[in-house]
């Protein structure tokens, strides 16, 4: 355990951040599940809501540096490549 005033509040804040960042990683991967089951079940308009709600999400999430700014991108990428892979076969 840390004996330096400043140490401890390192600690406080650490735990604060990891919380907010778990919180808000649980909600980016919600959405993104939303975007996958809707590919998987076919539909290409649930499938296209759900890539309009996800790509601001992973947006932010990248922005507030939770993950790679290049991670989100892609992510959204890939994501709507599935999607549009979706409309023209179906």
């Amino acid at each position: 355990m840390a004996n330096i005033k400043s140490a401890k509040k390192r600690i406080r804040q650490t735990e604060t951040r990891t919380e907010r960042n778990r919180s808000y990683m649980n909600r980016v991967r919600t959405f993104v599940k939303r975007v996958e089951l809707a590919i998987v079940a076919g539909d290409h308009s649930q499938a296209r809501q759900a890539l309009l709600a996800a790509e601001p999400e992973l947006i932010k999430a990248g922005t507030r540096g939770i993950i790679h700014r290049n991670t989100a991108s892609r992510k959204v990428s890939r994501l709507a490549k599935k999607v549009n892979q979706l409309r023209s076969a179906g």
